[in-house]
């Protein structure tokens, strides 16, 4: 067995004081309550699946109209129930309370999965069953999956009652959904393609145990030797990001590799917010950030997240240089772009090996890669092929198109292909479109522990994906580089809303963001002085409205002490005006880097183009607290933009380094004062010698 009872200690839930205890996992007895001999109903498909998944213990069933439920005598009440480890409801969510206070108060009982609906899902009086079921729970210690779940399938019991049940293997992937429908449709359609599972677990409404509370548990109980090596999720709610992003962050670094779909990811639900940072960052940019920083590959639909688990059975993929070996030219065109598009290389082959190899092949054949050597192509063909991509060529990787129209069987190219793929140190992908003509031939090869990608396209974009997930990242804000007194000081005297210009000014100075010359002035008279001060030409701007510019609240290459007066008479008069921002003229790239705090999650920091692109073209990386310059770096360099920061055709770079120093400098600031909601430095400019902030905004609530 996979887990035993001294295997899963019992590991305490934080956000309830409960845990997942040895008896939800592996039970020595177990009681269907709600059984039935009508297998079309939940409490008679999960016995009948417990039943045949051959558990070992003891099997007790409850049902006041029946005396006999598929074999096993029948108990009427829930009170007759000898001592038991784990019970299934599968009854009307209104008898569930007083049934699980009778189970974890007499009967000993420290694991219970709830089928039943008509909970929290439903209603407030269903949410208000929920609590004092979790409450009961809690207080006995006894670990609760559901309610409105289909269970949960190890290899200790099958209590679940959903099919398919696949032939669980400890090598497989561990599979934890909140929506049950959603986990048996990916079975459905990952067991065809050779996706083998260890666990699957439907947690429902995750009242007391949830996504991350399994996946902790995991971690906790991790071994490398007996533990399935790959964990997927499909998230609907993310409760506890903390929770989550530590035990993927530990699991990835024990070795593990993590996939997730998180759904609800539209703007549908997006909220009015009141800076550009506000309107950028949402949830769903937060969980982009979560996912990047513990190293999670984030997935889109199911086809997707079986792709990508597929790819993360077979070896690591090293580099960019995909080689693609075909005898199909369509199927290879369609992978090369889908490759490309996902930012790997398909590398011209050529020189002396290239002919070498070629003149083993059918004439007309080519090596240039996409390697097309036909549909005459042979078994053993295919073996020198990848015989010289494995130790001839440039070449990190090989995805293999093999199909046929009907005219040969293919025992002996499939054959072959998993022989290489057991003895190659490179992966190799295996694309065998023919799962009706070839069926099989397909079905043997996954017999021997093989997964099939039939899609070209979906899997070239998942490769890409997995290829340029970030590690899991741990990094912490240092600081020693900030003046953390001032700082304080100036939140502690602030009171809710935007903060004042001038005291932005000593935030940022504190936090050694580079900032331009400023005044802010209420009268005309200051605003002729400071101009004096700061020099001609520049810029006027109010200070209060959001979007300056659409209220002529920006007035640029300002050059004399006339306009300076007669600007401040027109601008101060501007609607929400409570004064006149003044800095120099300066020029160079617009940038933006700015902070939102994301309730659960913490403080994103993003970055990317600034001024009017941000709306327009919104090209934005993030970040999740804490950020050094390295991470912020890595943020830059996956702008679409970057290339106008390094500079192109003729037009100068930018300091790089010195934009990661503004991103690492605002994640310092918030680590200090949390306090700030939202901040924009926007625009930041830059020009080849320095990066400066030129305007802006924080937002505290305390």
């Amino acid at each position: 067995m996979l887990y035993g009872v001294s295997f899963f200690l019992c590991i305490f839930a934080k956000k309830n004081n409960t845990m997942i205890t040895p008896q939800l996992l592996n039970p020595k007895s177990i009681a269907v309550i709600g059984a039935s001999n009508d297998v079309a109903k939940p409490g008679g498909k999960i016995l009948k699946n417990i039943i045949d998944g051959k558990f070992a213990g003891k099997l007790y069933v409850v049902n006041p109209k029946e005396t006999e439920i598929q074999g096993i005598s029948c108990i009427s009440k829930v009170e007759d129930l000898p001592q038991t480890d784990l019970a299934i409801l599968a009854i009307a969510a209104k008898y569930c309370p007083q049934t699980v206070e009778i189970l974890t108060k007499e009967k000993g009982t420290k694991g219970i999965i709830i089928l039943s609906a008509g909970f929290s899902e439903e209603s407030e009086e269903g949410r208000v069953l929920e609590d004092q079921i979790v409450a009961m729970c809690n207080e006995a210690k006894c670990s609760l999956i559901g309610p409105n779940c289909v269970g949960i399938l190890t290899p200790n019991h099958h209590s679940i009652f959903t099919l398919p049940i696949p032939k669980l293997d400890a090598k497989g992937c561990d599979f934890i959904s909140g929506s049950g429908a959603t986990a048996v449709f990916i079975m459905e359609a990952g067991i065809p393609n050779g996706l083998k599972f260890a666990n699957v677990f439907s947690v429902g409404n995750s009242a007391q145990l949830g996504v991350e509370e399994i996946l902790e548990n995991l971690d906790e109980s991790y071994n490398s030797e007996t533990s399935a090596p790959v964990k997927l999720l499909y998230i609907e709610t993310i409760n506890n990001p903390e929770k989550l992003l530590k035990a993927a962050r530990s699991l990835i670094k024990k070795g593990c590799r993590i996939a997730a779909v998180k759904s609800g990811s539209s703007d549908a639900g997006s909220r009015a917010a009141s800076s550009h940072t506000g309107a950028l960052a949402n949830s769903d940019v937060a969980v982009d950030a979560l996912f990047k920083k513990a190293g999670i590959v984030r997935c889109y639909g199911r086809q997707d997240l079986i792709s990508v688990a597929s790819i993360f059975q077979n070896k690591e993929l090293k580099g960019k240089n995909i080689a693609v070996i075909t005898h199909a030219g369509g199927p290879a065109v369609m992978l090369t772009d889908a490759l490309s598009k996902a930012g790997l290389q398909v590398p011209h082959i050529e020189g002396e090996k290239a002919d070498e190899l070629l003149a083993q092949l059918f004439a007309g054949s080519s090596v240039a890669n996409p390697i097309d050597f036909l549909a005459t192509g042979t078994a053993e063909q295919l073996g020198i092929i990848i015989d010289y991509c494995e130790h001839y060529f440039d070449i990190d990787a090989m995805a293999v198109i093999f199909g046929t129209p009907g005219l040969f069987k293919l025992f002996d190219v499939y054959k072959l292909l998993d022989e290489k793929m057991k003895t190659c140190k490179k992966p190799i992908y295996p694309i065998l479109p023919s799962t009706l003509t070839a069926k099989e031939e397909v079905e043997e090869f996954l017999s021997k522990g093989n997964v099939n990608f039939p899609d070209e396209v979906v899997f070239g974009t998942a490769l890409g994906r997995v290829f340029y997930t970030p590690k899991p990242s741990e990094s912490k804000d240092d600081l020693s580089k900030v003046d953390t007194k001032t700082i304080r000081k100036i939140i502690d005297e602030c009171s809710d809303g935007y903060i004042e210009p001038d005291r932005i000014q000593v935030l940022l100075d504190a936090c050694n963001i580079p900032r331009a010359g400023e005044a802010v002035v209420t009268t005309k008279e200051d605003a002729i002085k400071e101009a004096k001060k700061l020099g001609y030409p520049i810029v006027m701007k109010v200070v209060g409205p959001v979007h300056k510019s659409d209220v002529g609240g920006v007035v640029l290459n300002v050059k004399d002490e006339e306009t300076v007066a007669k600007e401040f008479d027109r601008m101060i008069q501007i609607k929400d005006t409570t004064a006149i921002l003044m800095q120099p003229m300066l020029s160079g790239i617009e940038l933006f880097a700015g902070v939102n705090f994301e309730p659960k999650f913490g403080h994103l920091i993003l970055c990317g183009l600034g001024g009017i692109f941000i709306e327009v073209l919104k090209d934005v990386q993030s970040g999740l607290a804490p950020l050094t310059a390295e991470d912020g770096k890595a943020m830059i360099e996956k702008l679409n933009g970057y290339q106008i920061l390094q500079g192109v055709r003729g037009q100068a770079g930018i300091p790089i380094d010195q934009f990661a120093e503004v991103v690492a400098g605002l994640s310092r600031l918030v680590a200090v004062a949390p306090e700030i909601k939202e901040m924009d430095l926007n625009p930041l400019l830059a020009s080849p010698q320095k990066v400066v902030a030129v305007d802006a905004r924080i937002r505290i609530e305390k």
